[in-house]
Order: C-alpha cells, then structure tokens, then sequence
C-alpha cells in the first residue's frame, strides 16, 4: 500500500485511488446505459440557473 503524498492526491493510498477510479468508471457507464433521456447540456444549465436564481430569491424574501 503506497502512500501519497497530500500534494499529489486527495486520497490518501493508492489503492484508495483506485478504488475510488473503478466506482467512479462503474457510475459513468450505468449513465451512458441508462435508458433515461438524455438531455442536453444547456438544457440543464438553464434549468440549473433558474433553480439558483429561485432560491436565491426565495432566501433573500426571508422564506
């Protein structure tokens, strides 16, 4: 088990490294397989952006 540097990783062994790849690789493929639509990448920001500006108002009203 080789340790990394704090410098060099945010995880502290390689191994951790490596298991945090395969989950991450694992979560990205049942995306890419997932039969839910896909949407397109301005659709979602613009979805995003009114969502912040909504609770950004809400908060500033006191709610």
């Amino acid at each position: 088990m080789a340790k990394l540097s704090p410098i060099e990783s945010v995880f502290d062994t390689t191994e951790d490294a490596a298991a945090y790849d395969t989950w991450f690789r694992a979560r990205v493929q049942a995306a890419l397989d997932s039969p839910h639509p896909k949407l397109p990448h301005d659709q979602v920001r613009a979805e995003m952006r009114a969502l912040i500006e909504a609770k950004t108002r809400a908060a500033s009203l006191g709610d």
